[in-house]
């Protein structure tokens, strides 16, 4: 089963920038450090070449998580978004009951979430509660501290 997730065209972008990085810079400079780390000598007892197959090892696995990212996502059309319920890339106005605190945020992919941006990933414990929910409902949801309600006043693009 495919994780298929969706992405502005500059999340997306940004996505393939650091793949292209990974492949063309970061890929080319572990094979080398791997090569001048061979040349020292005794490979049982040289530390700087386990090392340098260990980082290369761990590139490796990015660039295939990042390939996999990639090849799953898909591009949505903001302007194209249903306002009736609250979906990845809508911006959800919200009260939290506990607190009586009014807040926005935009619901997006986890590798587009930055809290100081008032974005959240549809992934998280308040992501999930409040997709799919309409304008006037009520989200209860579990996070560390404990259970909060969450009101929802307003849907928009942005």
């Amino acid at each position: 089963m495919s994780n298929v997730s969706y992405y502005t065209e500059e999340g997306l972008k940004k996505l393939k920038d650091e793949l292209h990085h990974l492949k063309d810079v970061e890929r080319p400079a572990a094979s080398q450090a791997i090569g001048e780390a061979r040349d020292k000598g005794d490979l049982s007892e040289n530390a700087e070449y386990d090392a340098a197959k260990e980082a290369q090892g761990m590139l490796e696995m990015r660039i295939s998580k990042l390939e996999a990212i990639v090849s799953n996502a898909r591009i949505i059309d903001e302007n194209s978004l249903d306002l009736s319920k609250a979906l990845i890339h809508s911006t959800v106005k919200i009260k939290n009951h506990n607190n009586k605190m009014v807040m926005n945020y935009k619901l997006v992919a986890q590798s587009e979430a930055d809290l100081s941006k008032g974005h959240i990933s549809v992934d998280s414990p308040i992501g999930k509660g409040l997709l799919g929910k309409e304008v006037g409902d009520m989200a209860e949801v579990t996070v560390p501290v404990g259970t909060i309600k969450l009101e929802i006043l307003e849907i928009s693009r942005d």
